[in-house]
């Protein structure tokens, strides 16, 4: 389980967190909603470690790794995938895919037959370069390189941004397995509220920094959400 406890983050003078909690557990989908500007990717990038936190903790299945580096946490299970995807545009499929292999030892170093069967479409173009795919098929990509990984805690910022409904339907039916594993905590940043209604089993909204509302899928009031996320 992670859990991120009254944590802050700063750029500079510029405060981009202020004492955030937020939990995600095998087998859930945490939700993180908000609209832009509210601290949604600074909090991935505080639980990834691309930015130190100033105050609070984040613990990591029973371990404190507030202050382990990006690569430490991969060796921990923890993927990132960033907004804007960052995948590689002059490698191929197979080699972003296997960018994925680095936190593994060496017996580990092979893509999973999951990445394929959840987007068939990159096994069709493992010699083509990322650079020559679609935005959704580069999503996918981002993805399925995250996977690669073997996660147990996946961070997903935005998946769905400037893709088309029938990717975005891929990608949700991809969350719901990967959460059905039941192995796997999600936290999703989302502004498609839809989307995030459908697959989030807890619910985070923030604003100025802060989570202004938070509930758990039983107890969410939709007009307390929408409310929330109109700040």
């Amino acid at each position: 389980m992670l859990e991120a406890k009254s944590i802050d983050l700063k750029y500079g003078a510029a405060h981009a967190l202020r004492g955030v909690d937020l939990v995600a557990e095998p087998g859930k989908v945490t939700c993180v909603l908000g609209r832009n500007g509210v601290g949604k990717t600074s909090l991935l990038d505080a639980l990834a470690g691309q930015h130190p936190v100033s105050r609070g903790s984040i613990v990591w299945e029973g371990k404190n790794i507030t202050g382990l580096s990006p690569a430490d946490r991969a060796r921990r299970g923890i993927a990132y995938v960033p907004q804007g995807r960052e995948i590689f545009p002059l490698l191929t499929v197979q080699e972003n895919l296997e960018t994925g292999f680095a936190p593994l030892l060496r017996r580990d170093r092979r893509i999973p037959v999951e990445v394929f069967e959840l987007f068939p479409v990159l096994k069709t173009m493992l010699g083509r370069r990322g650079g020559d795919l679609s935005g959704g098929q580069q999503q996918q990509l981002a993805i399925g390189r995250a996977l690669v990984m073997r996660p147990r805690l996946l961070l997903l910022d935005e998946p769905t941004e400037g893709i088309q409904p029938s990717i975005i339907k891929d990608i949700g039916r991809a969350i719901s397995f990967l959460r059905s594993l039941g192995q796997i905590a999600i936290v999703l940043v989302e502004q498609y509220l839809d989307f995030a209604r459908e697959l989030g089993d807890h619910f985070a909204v923030m604003d100025r920094g802060s989570v202004v509302y938070a509930s758990g899928r039983a107890e969410l009031d939709d007009g307390e959400l929408r409310r929330a996320m109109a700040l």
